[in-house]
């Protein structure tokens, strides 16, 4: 207890004091987090007769498929009907999987809910995750020998998750992103790099090397940096537009002859074409060919993007191709973020949610709701004054001292009852 005594006679160092206050906000976050990531699933029947669903709240049971067996996933419903007694690894949501409890997976194990399934469910996707190991140093999570407090963040493309220590860029102080790409994603969709310029929630750091390429990667060209801190930029050439070579020599001309950090120029000239770029309307009519001129600097990191950023990608023909070819279409989708799903699972319990006192007063007519409210209000302003004195006396509340109130406050409401005169007229 805090303030209590050692062994030795002096006082312990105090412990930290939570307020009942600090308790119930902390319960209502969780409970507000549960109902984000349970309320769009169904906790009743097997989602397998949906089909792969869009996005779902998915489990791993190290029970049934340990380590070193075929990965598997459980819905919801599952979960708590065919594995409630089972170790299970949390997986949050996934997009686009099918229930695979009971198939050829799960050697003594047939589903309760829904036992007539395919074998395999050939469309589902796989990663460490389903293992309970998470981030490019495939630890647990929670993860007993890292005394590093960070938290984990979910890549939006291959859905694992991510230490923020382990994404070469950490995350923006201000928390103010909505997603996130890691950094094998955003080598996979070099695409996403043009968007970033304009769209991400980025920290170029000014004392990092970097790349000055086009979106293509053709004519990828480092720019040097010489020992005595000057930089010899190697990129104009041919596939660069003409416009922007003019670009280039004023910023270097502005620059000569002083001494400046590798990245200086390429902050410069991404600032240049970032302007160029968006004054320059492509025939096409595609927003990526608009930004395939400008040049930016390419690093090593994950993205991180403000909401609503993938309703800015092009969804012009050829890029639909684009992204069908590298399987992200699911970036076009306005649903499939896990922000609508949460929002989905939310209107749903808010919906579900059903207040009963609200309940009693819409059954009652107008006489009847008054005096409910009156009785109500008597009821808090007596146990209001009742509580008080336990406060000012300093005394613990007992289940005696409650039960004493309700049978007094229910003794004074039927001698009140009792003593009305009723005249008929």
């Amino acid at each position: 207890m805090a303030g209590a005594e050692g062994p030795a006679g002096r006082p312990s160092e105090l412990e930290p004091v939570v307020s009942l206050v600090d308790v119930l906000e902390e319960d209502e976050e969780l409970e507000n987090e549960a109902c984000a990531v349970l309320g769009g699933s169904d906790s009743e029947r097997c989602s397998y007769s949906q089909g792969s669903v869009k996005r779902q709240a998915l489990y791993a049971c190290s029970t049934c498929t340990p380590e070193g067996e075929e990965p598997a996933g459980i819905c919801l419903a599952c979960s708590y009907e065919c594995h409630g007694s089972h170790k299970l690894f949390e997986l949050y949501t996934k997009r686009n999987f099918r229930c695979d409890c009971g198939n050829s997976k799960f050697k003594n194990l047939e589903c309760k809910l829904f036992p007539d399934k395919a074998k395999v469910n050939s469309g589902n996707k796989y990663n460490d995750n389903f293992f309970g190991l998470y981030c490019t140093c495939k630890r647990p999570y929670p993860d007993p020998e890292d005394e590093v407090p960070d938290e984990m963040i979910q890549c939006i493309v291959c859905e694992d998750w991510f230490h923020g220590r382990h994404l070469g860029a950490a995350p923006p102080e201000s928390g103010d992103f909505q997603e996130m790409v890691c950094q094998g994603c955003m080598k996979q969709c070099s695409f996403l790099w043009a968007y970033a310029a304009h769209l991400a929630v980025m920290k170029i750091s000014p004392e990092d090397d970097g790349l000055v390429l086009n979106v293509d990667g053709i004519g990828d060209q480092e720019v040097v940096k010489h020992d005595n801190g000057s930089c010899q930029d190697t990129t104009l050439k041919d596939d660069v537009p003409e416009h922007g070579k003019d670009a280039v020599k004023e910023v270097k001309a502005e620059q000569n002859n002083e001494p400046h950090a590798s990245s200086s120029l390429e902050s410069d000239l991404q600032t240049v074409f970032k302007n160029q770029s968006l004054n320059t309307e492509s025939p096409s009519g595609c927003r990526f060919q608009e930004l395939k001129a400008k040049q930016f600097v390419k690093k090593d990191t994950a993205t991180y993007w403000p909401l609503n950023w993938r309703s800015k990608l092009c969804t012009c023909q050829g890029c639909m191709k684009m992204y069908g070819d590298l399987d992200v279409l699911f970036l076009t989708d306005e649903y499939d973020t896990v922000l609508a799903y949460e929002n989905k699972g939310k209107i749903a319990q808010a919906t579900e949610r059903r207040d009963p006192l609200m309940d009693t007063l819409n059954s009652m007519n107008r006489v009847q709701q008054v005096e409910l409210i009156s009785e109500y209000n008597d009821l808090k302003t007596e146990l209001k004054d009742y509580l008080k004195r336990f406060a000012d006396e300093g005394t613990v509340v007992k289940r005696e001292d409650i039960q004493q109130f309700f049978e007094e406050f229910q003794s004074k409401k039927r001698r009140r009852v009792d003593g009305m005169q009723y005249y008929c007229s």
